[in-house]
């Protein structure tokens, strides 16, 4: 109760920032970008099919059409399209105005991957534009070059339940759309833009695309998210639980958009408040795995906060001495998914240490859950946005500018 009860309180004291949050947008412009996304790295054979014609054009650009599924394999050094051996380093497929089904082996360690079965509709992955495979190293990238507001139909779904409020479900497209471009500003000397996991935002083709996604995309078209004119890196996770967090804290990165501000609007949220459990010895393993000289822990403390009340330094004394662990390192050493977030305290620590915590993820920018709540009380999505990202507008694709170089 004390909690709902403070919860209430500090929404009185947070929604008047929000009230006249509702702007005049000019109509929004078809975005002509598109957007490289990898899919998968250090694969060594995948399949792709279409329900017409897919058309293949190999590294001197010579194309063939395949009325089959395509096999695609890397068999030492040696790419291969349905056994022939193939010129160049990389491949373009593309079926016209049909998606490209693709089928990815299940990467597990120490194997190249788990047998394919292109018969099986379930195990494909529906993407629309077209897919580059690109040899680097001892593997190939798989790349899907699609529109951009194709791609952000794939991220909406992948990112929160299209059951959601529908002011949320378009929140969350201007944030993938703004989040995507700033990323392809600033990638051009890579091979792709984004990554289809958490590294940057899930994306998963075709899946879970419905009408209620599709309106939310189509009704902001074109729109993202700027500062100073340019598209703003467009930072979100689930689960505040509090303060959102500076990104200098989490990234040391200083921008001006991403400073915290109160969030007392995801109590709802399964994530708001948890508990994780994990073995010293699995932490002391994967501290070394990730180049961190540790002996055996004996304890460890938190030593440093943000202002916002997160864990920011952890002191770790083992037998070969000190660790200064940043709270995000720690994270990425148990796992995400293990320690949802670094707003916790050390409940005990035996062979097992015990964490108990609020939030889930990084806490920077848009809080998901958060953004949830006030679409149901009546909030405009341009509305949230300019809430959790401060000093921001909204502007159509075509008039932004190239966003600064990150400085970290």
């Amino acid at each position: 109760m004390a909690i709902q009860t403070l919860g209430y309180v500090r929404r009185l004291a947070v929604l008047w920032v929000l009230f006249g949050g509702i702007v005049a947008l000019s109509a929004p412009v078809q975005a002509a970008e598109s957007i490289r996304v990898l899919m998968a790295s250090e694969v060594h054979r995948l399949d792709v099919r279409a329900e017409s014609v897919v058309w293949l054009t190999d590294g001197q650009s010579r194309s063939q059409s395949y009325n089959t599924v395509v096999h695609i394999e890397l068999r030492g050094a040696a790419l291969l399209v349905n056994g022939t051996r193939v010129a160049g380093e990389q491949l373009t497929l593309r079926a016209g105005e049909h998606d490209l089904k693709l089928w990815l082996p299940r990467v597990s360690s120490g194997s190249h991957g788990a047998a394919l079965q292109p018969g099986d509709e379930r195990g494909a992955l529906h993407v629309s534009g077209m897919v580059h495979i690109v040899r680097r190293g001892k593997g190939l990238l798989v790349i899907n070059q699609v529109d951009l507001e194709e791609y952000v139909k794939g991220v909406v779904p992948a990112e929160v339940n299209s059951t959601w409020h529908r002011e949320m479900l378009k929140v969350q497209a201007v944030a993938a759309r703004t989040y995507a471009l700033y990323q392809h500003m600033l990638s051009a000397s890579r091979d792709y833009d984004v990554a289809s996991s958490i590294q940057d935002q899930v994306y998963r083709g075709r899946q879970g695309v419905d009408a209620r996604v599709q309106e939310a995309v189509e009704s902001t078209r074109g729109l993202v998210v700027t500062h100073d004119g340019a598209p703003i890196y467009a930072a979100f996770s689930s689960t505040a639980a509090g303060i959102t967090e500076d990104a200098m804290v989490v990234w040391s990165k200083d921008l001006p958009y991403l400073k915290g501000v109160e969030c007392p609007f995801d109590v709802e949220s399964p994530y708001y408040q948890w508990k994780a459990s994990f073995r010293v010895a699995t932490l002391e393993r994967n501290l070394r795995q990730q180049g961190f000289s540790v002996g055996t822990i004996a304890t460890m403390t938190p030593v440093g906060f943000s202002r916002a009340g997160r864990v920011s330094k952890l002191r770790i004394l083992h037998s070969k001495g000190e660790l200064i662990l940043r709270g995000e390192e720690l994270r990425k050493a148990i796992g995400y998914t293990v320690v949802p977030s670094t707003q916790f305290t050390i409940e005990s620590m035996g062979q097992d240490i015990v964490l108990a915590g609020y939030g889930a993820g990084h806490a920077v920018g848009l809080c998901q859950w958060g953004a949830k709540e006030l679409a149901e009380l009546g909030y405009s999505f341009s509305s949230i946005l300019r809430y959790y990202y401060p000093g921001t507008e909204l502007q159509n694709v075509a008039l932004t500018k190239m966003p600064p170089m990150p400085t970290s």
